[in-house]
């Protein structure tokens, strides 16, 4: 055996602590073999075994790989991260390893999800999904996409990639007040996100999974909000049966202003009324009459413009009654999800230059939607320990 001794300094509350960390390696080739087909390593580390941290990933502690983890999914960059571990734990660490714990703790995690994802699909599929309404109130479905700048092109040539993000939560979680000014306001105290990035076939079982961990099923309405793509109507209809969808209204609006420039040429003194009073007319529930109204232009195509009004309305005319909505009760904007776009996404992995591998990015936004959705104890923790 060949002896390699390493000096290594660690910051403490109470000062550094210096140490040695002796590193043993056959010197013979056939030894040198003969441990890699026993043990499948090239030298033995007497304190790693000592440590119990020997067979671990990257020779560290369980929990030195949480806390590195955490770091790495939280702040803007990994380079931060290992800013902040250094100030704050005493742990010198570069980000290059930060990013390999991150993403190894982040794809353990996500590859539990994608189970439980499957398990509940399946169990949809075959009859299993125990689904008995004992609760009044609301239980709140929102979905929606955002573009990721990834290293690799499509077929396009393009380096984006859409995230897809659900949110779940009921009306048990959401506190209601009064404002000095006499308006209504509201807090959802409770919520759990998930994050995709890729197809909708795999995305919509992690979303049945989390909708059911919020209690889908057991409330007696169920409301899907989400921008009025044809791949959320579909999906409802499969997963969701008898949930209300609603075309948000934000959306809605949003549309409708992109349609009416074109129409009017830019000229804001035609475009702008317009759009107040169709808008104003979808808020009061006269979506017929704007429909009818529309049908004139529902041949008319415009350059650089890919809406079609009149088609984006009628696709939808069964989830745009907004009037009634409101009536009972029922949330018409997705302010919630897209709040929720700003903090799982564009917070960590939007910044300025940033380019990600879809393999790094997912245990990353895995990683924040624990977090912010609260189970990070419970989905993390627990898990990686246990």
């Amino acid at each position: 055996m060949t002896n390699r001794r390493a000096e290594r300094g660690l910051v403490t509350s109470q000062g550094e602590i210096r140490y040695f960390r002796d590193v043993l390696c056959p010197k013979e080739k056939t030894d040198r073999e003969k441990l890699m087909e026993l043990e499948n390593r090239k030298s033995i580390a007497p304190l790693d075994i000592h440590l119990g941290i020997d067979n671990l990933p990257f020779k560290m502690t369980k929990l030195a790989m949480l806390e590195i983890a955490f770091w790495g999914q939280n702040q803007t960059s990994f380079q931060r991260a290992s800013d902040i571990l250094n100030k704050k734990c005493g742990i010198n660490i570069n980000y290059e390893t930060i990013r390999l714990v991150t993403s190894y703790v982040g794809s353990m995690v996500f590859e539990e999800d994608c189970r439980k994802a499957e398990c509940a699909y399946s169990k949809l599929n075959n009859g299993g999904l125990t689904l008995e309404c004992n609760k009044k109130g609301v239980l709140y479905i929102q979905t929606d996409g955002a573009q990721l700048n990834t290293r690799t092109k499509d077929k396009s040539g393009s380096t984006w990639r859409e995230n897809k993000l659900g949110e779940v939560f009921s009306s048990d979680n959401i506190r209601y007040w009064t404002d000095k000014k006499g308006k209504k306001q509201h807090q959802i105290t409770k919520k759990e996100y998930i994050s995709y990035v890729g197809s909708v076939s795999e995305f919509k079982k992690h979303l049945l999974a989390c909708a059911v961990r919020g209690g889908y099923g057991s409330y007696e309405k169920t409301v899907v909000l989400g921008d009025g793509a044809a791949w959320i109507r579909n999906m409802v209809k499969e997963l969701f049966h008898g949930a209300q969808q609603i075309l948000d209204f934000f959306h809605m609006s949003e549309n409708v202003n992109i349609y009416a420039r074109h129409l009017f040429n830019h000229n804001e003194k035609l475009y702008l009324p317009w759009v107040d009073d169709v808008c104003k007319a979808l808020k009061q529930g006269e979506y017929k009459r704007i429909l009818l109204e529309l049908e004139k232009y529902k041949e008319k195509t415009f350059k650089n413009c890919s809406i079609n009004l009149y088609n984006y309305i009628n696709s939808n005319i069964d989830n745009i009654d907004y009037k009634d909505y409101e009536e009972q009760g029922y949330f018409i904007g997705s302010g919630a999800i897209e709040s929720g776009n700003k903090i799982i996404l564009q917070q960590r992995l939007k910044q300025a230059g940033m380019r990600w591998n879809v393999t790094t990015a997912q245990p990353v936004l895995t990683l924040r939607t624990k977090w912010e959705s609260e189970r990070w104890d419970s989905d993390v923790v627990n898990f990686i320990l246990n």
